[in-house]
């Protein structure tokens, strides 16, 4: 199976503000887990004038440190990529504390059916000013492009930096990992035509929300998209020695995967399936896929 050139290492200290670029600094919350990795990274755009980007988890000392590297400035936007739980909580008390006003692509979508998301998202947070796919936020000494790349969940933005040809790419690509396609609202179709809409892109450098940067994208983007390819593969190889449920296929296509997160492995094979039934390569008795289904080719 093709191999992602993960990049583990990460140099930072927790509450502290780090540049990243000459216009980017970082600011690492103290939420590591296996979803988020060391932590949530909030990125602050500018000097004297500028922007926030995912203001994070709802923890006092993170929105403290922020703020702190916020002193003496003034914040003219808060951006959200999405609207998942480690990203952002803490817009409330950032938007207090500072009178931005919060630009995202919506609200957190409402599931349409009775699957459960594996990343639960804030149901309580609403954006100011509603950002669509293409949309330029204009800042003192800077520009920012909203890039709409719905699969990991269906409001994601990615932020252009025009004068550093630099994209914040939240989720969407991460150094260190993948991210988890999670149904209903995470979306395979959407995830592979969102990483094709970044191949023609001319960034020359993403920062994810989580980790490292990345200094070679588009080859690493391609990587990302023959990845998902290969675990396409996969599950027809476990299917070509009959009917299996996705538990079944989990055990063998992640035999490499630390147990307990083999749960997040099966909602992104979910979606996957989802995807396969629709275009016909794998079917369920009743045509319908689902966590407890059984598939067969």
């Amino acid at each position: 199976m093709p191999g992602i050139p993960f990049i583990k290492e990460f140099k930072f200290d927790y509450g502290t503000a780090m540049e990243v670029t000459p216009l980017i600094r970082r600011v690492v919350a103290h939420n590591p887990n296996p979803f988020t990795f060391k932590g949530t990274g909030t990125y602050i755009i500018g000097h004297g004038k500028v922007a926030v980007v995912d203001p994070g988890p709802d923890m006092p000392e993170h929105v403290d440190a922020v703020l702190r590297a916020l002193r003496g400035e003034t914040v003219t936007h808060i951006l959200v990529t999405h609207t998942h739980m480690d990203h952002v909580p803490a817009t409330p008390a950032l938007a207090k504390a500072t009178g931005a006003k919060v630009y995202s692509f919506g609200p957190h979508p409402r599931p349409e059916s009775d699957e459960t998301p594996e990343q639960f998202g804030d149901f309580s947070f609403a954006p100011d000013v509603k950002l669509n796919d293409g949309d330029v936020i204009q800042g003192d000494g800077w520009n920012v492009e909203a890039v709409h790349t719905p699969g990991h969940i269906s409001n994601h933005l990615c932020f252009a930096l025009k004068e550093e040809k630099a994209l914040l790419s939240g989720d969407h690509v991460m150094g260190w990992s993948t991210a988890v396609i999670s149904p209903p609202d995470g979306n395979m179709a959407d995830y592979f035509a969102s990483l094709r809409k970044l191949l023609p892109r001319d960034e020359t450098l993403y920062i994810p929300t989580h980790g490292s940067e990345i200094r070679n994208p588009n080859p690493f983007v391609q990587s990302y998209i023959e990845h998902r390819l290969g675990r396409e593969a996969q599950i027809i190889a476990r299917l070509k020695d009959g009917p299996q449920t996705i538990p079944q296929m989990v055990a063998k296509n992640y035999a490499d995967t630390p147990i307990h997160l083999h749960a997040a492995a099966g909602r992104s094979m979910l979606a996957h399936l989802i995807q396969m039934v629709k275009d016909g390569r794998v079917k369920t008795d009743d045509g319908k896929a689902r966590s407890d289904s059984t598939y067969r080719l």
